[in-house]
C-alpha cells in the first residue's frame, strides 16, 4: 500500500491506469469504497482521458483511511490504498452547511454569511480576462459566485468558448457521450481558484442560453453528465450544486420527472 497525507477538508486523488480503447466513459464503471474504522464511504471515480481514471475524496475526519476500487475491468478492480489526514490548514473552515435552520456555517462552526455576485460563463472567456476576474474577486469581499459549467449565448457572452464541454466526432459535431477532460480540468482549476480565494463555488450545471446543442441532450445523457460532474466535483469543498438557471425555460424538453433523477444522482455521487 503505498501511504500518502492530507488536510482534513482538502481533495485526496487516486489516478489508475485502464483502457484507452472503444468508449471508457460508456463501457466502464470505476469507484472507491473509503474506510475509516466502522465508516465506509463510497465514491465514484471517472475517466479522465488518455487511459487516466481518478478517484477524488474530501475527507472530514483525521486520521488513517484506507480505500478499495471496483470496476468491472480488471485493470482498475481491486486497487487497495491507505493515506493520513492531517488537522486541516489554518484557513480551512471545510464545507458550508445549514446551521440552525435559517443559517450557514462552516463544517468547523464558523459562520458563513453569503455575500455572492455572478460570473455565469467567466471560464468560457479569454484566459487574460479570466485571469482578471480572479484578481478582481481577490480585492472583494465576495465569498460565493454563481458560475456555469456550458457557454452562454446571450447579451455580452457571445464568444466561442474556451473549450467544448464534449469531443468533437469526425464530422465536427459535439459528441454529447464523450466529454471533453481538458474541459473539466480547466474548470476544475478556476473552482480551486476560488476556493484558494475563500469563494464558493455556486455550480449551475444546465441554462438555457444555449447555441450549442448542450439543452438537446436525451435524458439519458443528461444523466451521464450530471453523474461525471459530481463525481469531478464532489471533493472540492467550495461547490455548491445549483440544477439550472430558469429551468422553467426548459420544460418542454426536461420534464420535472428528469428533474427529479438529477437531484438523486446527486446525492447518490456526493458523499
Amino acid at each position: 500500500m503505498s501511504k500518502q497525507s492530507v488536510s482534513k477538508w482538502d481533495l485526496f486523488e487516486a489516478s489508475f491506469s485502464g483502457p484507452e480503447a472503444g468508449n471508457p466513459y460508456l463501457a466502464v464503471s470505476f469507484e472507491a469504497f473509503f474506510k475509516q474504522n466502522s465508516r465506509v464511504v463510497r465514491v465514484p471515480g471517472f475517466y479522465d482521458g488518455a487511459g487516466t481514471y481518478k478517484v477524488r475524496f474530501m475527507p472530514d475526519n483525521e486520521g488513517e483511511w484506507t480505500y478499495t476500487t471496483i470496476s468491472n475491468v480488471a485493470e482498475l478492480d481491486g486497487h487497495t490504498g491507505v493515506f493520513c489526514v492531517k488537522a486541516p490548514a489554518a484557513a480551512c473552515h471545510g464545507p458550508v452547511h445549514v446551521a440552525n435552520q435559517f443559517h450557514f456555517a462552516y463544517a468547523d462552526g464558523t459562520p458563513y454569511l453569503p455575500f455572492g455576485t455572478t460570473s455565469y460563463a467567466w471560464t468560457h472567456q479569454p484566459l487574460e480576462l479570466q485571469a482578471t476576474t480572479l484578481k478582481t474577486l481577490a480585492g472583494t469581499r465576495f465569498n460565493k459566485m454563481r458560475m456555469a459549467v456550458f457557454p452562454k449565448d446571450y447579451p455580452f457572452n457571445v464568444n466561442e468558448p474556451l473549450f467544448d464541454i464534449f469531443e468533437r466526432d469526425e464530422e465536427g459535431e459535439l459528441d454529447f457521450d464523450r466529454p471533453n477532460p481538458p474541459a473539466f480540468r480547466h474548470l476544475e482549476t478556476q473552482i480551486a481558484a476560488l476556493r484558494d480565494l475563500g469563494i464558493e463555488a455556486d455550480i449551475i450545471i444546465f441554462h438555457p442560453y444555449d447555441r450549442w446543442g448542450y439543452c438537446e441532450m436525451s435524458a439519458e445523457q443528461d444523466y451521464r453528465f450530471v453523474a461525471y460532474l459530481t463525481a469531478r466535483l464532489a471533493a472540492y469543498r467550495n461547490v455548491w450544486w445549483s440544477l439550472a438557471n430558469e429551468y422553467d425555460f426548459l420544460l418542454n424538453s426536461k420534464p420535472m420527472s428528469q428533474w427529479d433523477r438529477y437531484f438523486q444522482i446527486i446525492e447518490e455521487n456526493d458523499p
